[in-house]
């Protein structure tokens, strides 16, 4: 599997120049962007689609986390974040969509918030003429469950990885500035995410691309 080192100014070309292939092929096509929590998965996305001048638009996975509430009565929001904390089936539908969309009318794919904690239905419109849709989360390589169907209707997926330390330093910050105090997010980050982290890595061998990152490269 090749390996692109994504902080270097050709290793980006390289990306750009592979995700600008996928939208000149002539019909829509899908890129996944696949990886642990907290390794940049969103920052390479909108980096990606703002390279390509408005011919990708960017639909993340995380869209699709279950409501609070839900998760309150199906006695997992402990666990948020989970495999089954979110609508993996209702992904995988919308997927479908956006791999043929409407001629005429747009797509609208939900967003998750984090300022409010929830998903937003019908955040983020997909244009019927956009070429290529970039979707980023962790569980785009999972191969069981509701999780199975995703990866064959993604046209191309790439693994970003970036090291332990830093990914989990970048977690507790992010938690903090979204409200816990700093020991919750420590224990939070330990528990649930890096378990999280540990089932995505299994799907690495899955994808076409892995992409490696450095601090430095945020």
């Amino acid at each position: 599997m090749d390996t692109v080192d994504a902080t270097s100014t050709a290793g980006l070309a390289a990306l750009t120049d592979r995700a600008r292939a996928l939208a000149d092929t002539g019909r829509r096509r899908v890129l996944g962007i696949a990886g642990p929590p907290g390794a940049g998965k969103s920052a390479l996305a909108e980096r990606l689609a703002a390279t390509l001048d408005g011919r990708a638009a960017v639909v993340p996975m995380d869209g699709f986390h279950l409501a609070a509430a839900e998760l309150d009565r199906l006695g997992r929001a402990d666990r948020k974040g989970a495999p089954d904390t979110f609508d993996a089936a209702g992904y995988a539908a919308l997927l479908r969509r956006l791999r043929a969309p409407d001629p005429v009318h747009a797509v609208y794919a939900p967003a998750f918030h984090r300022s409010l904690e929830e998903p937003v239905a019908g955040a983020l419109p997909v244009a019927p003429d956009v070429p290529l849709v970039i979707t980023e989360g962790n569980y785009l390589l999972l191969d069981d469950g509701p999780w199975a169907p995703v990866r064959g209707l993604l046209d191309e997926v790439w693994f970003l990885e970036l090291d332990p330390g830093t990914r989990v330093r970048r977690l507790v910050d992010r938690h903090v500035r979204h409200g816990r105090p700093r020991r919750e997010a420590e224990e939070w980050v330990a528990r649930s995410d890096e378990a999280n982290a540990r089932l995505v890595e299994r799907g690495r061998d899955r994808a076409d691309l892995v992409v490696r990152l450095t601090p430095a490269a945020g």
